[in-house]
């Protein structure tokens, strides 16, 4: 039995509880829609379009799988509400491998640098700092040596938020205080990430977005001098997202995608909505791959996201 099945993080029942109410949600509204009705014709087409729009799944990828579910009954002649969800769940799951690798990284997994930088950004309130505090955990819980940086220096009480959540996780971090230079911040705990031989540094940017020049500026900044202590650096950067605020959070996704070069998705607080459909939309929409889902307050819950097991729990296998 591996580390991660002794700690009881990655179970399945986990993952269901998590989702529970957008599951309900979602199982509700298909079993009155298909109730006495044994074929799929348009008519339930269109109430598994309005299902999949009002699950917060989003109108452009909602027409993306209703497309391919329209050939795929016209080719195969499947009937019924058993095999229209497995239908469901097939296509969905094809979607979102088109932009995501088809195994998802474990925590344990060999990294691909080191250090592998990695940086956090994201609005305010979002869960950015209890995201990376989860993150340190579980890199370090994976034996990976974890070192944190506080270059959100711009919010009050930011650092010690972050100070706090390395003391749980077991971490050291590297933080100048409030109003320090983020950049500077980001080369120290670069440099120090380089010279202890860590593994993974994760490093907390400022949560706000009052335009896209300046975010571009800061993060361009960030990123120049990191690069020079570390060659690629940042090797990722990770937006942060509430998954409870459904198209919201779609809107805050496609304004930083359009600002910075984000490589990869983290969702929060799934277990407090009945919105998880956003997770499918965000991620087909933006063509940026969803990396980890939260699925409670405890430091262990988070998950690094599967698609397959995401979607048999959101839709019921």
């Amino acid at each position: 039995m591996g580390l991660f099945e002794k700690l009881g993080l990655k179970k399945k029942e986990t993952l269901e509880q998590g989702v529970e109410k957008s599951r309900a949600g979602i199982l509700n509204k298909l079993g009155k829609a298909f109730v006495g009705k044994d074929t799929v014709d348009d008519e339930t087409l269109d109430e598994l379009e309005e299902i999949l729009i009002t699950s917060d799944v989003g109108v452009k990828t909602t027409i993306e799988i209703i497309k391919r579910i329209e050939k795929r009954v016209a080719r195969d002649k499947f009937v019924g509400q058993a095999e229209l969800q497995a239908l469901l769940r097939e296509e969905i799951v094809t979607l979102l491998q088109e932009n995501t690798a088809d195994k998802p990284a474990a925590f344990d997994a060999p990294l691909p640098n080191k250090p592998h930088v990695v940086l956090i950004v994201g609005v305010n309130g979002v869960g950015k700092t209890t995201t990376i505090g989860k993150l340190s955990y579980m890199y370090k819980a994976a034996g990976k040596n974890v070192l944190l940086g506080a270059a959100d220096t711009f919010r009050a009480a930011a650092v010690d938020q972050l100070k706090i959540w390395s003391e749980r996780a077991g971490v050291p971090i590297i933080e100048q205080g409030q109003n320090a230079d983020p950049a500077a911040v980001a080369f120290d705990t670069t440099a120090a990430a380089k010279s202890r031989g860590s593994d993974i540094a994760l490093i907390d940017t400022a949560g706000r977005l009052h335009n896209k020049k300046a975010l571009m500026d800061e993060l361009s900044k960030i990123k120049r001098v990191m690069s020079k202590v570390v060659e690629g650096a940042p090797h990722e950067v990770i937006l942060v997202l509430d998954a409870s605020t459904g198209q919201n959070a779609m809107q805050q996704a496609k304004a930083f995608t359009q600002a910075v070069d984000i490589t990869g998705l983290a969702l929060t607080k799934l277990d407090g909505t009945a919105k998880g459909g956003i997770v499918i939309g965000i991620s087909h929409e933006l063509n940026v791959p969803v990396k980890y889902i939260g699925l409670g307050e405890k430091i262990e819950d988070l998950q690094v996201f599967d698609k397959k097991a995401f979607v048999n729990a959101l839709f019921g296998e």
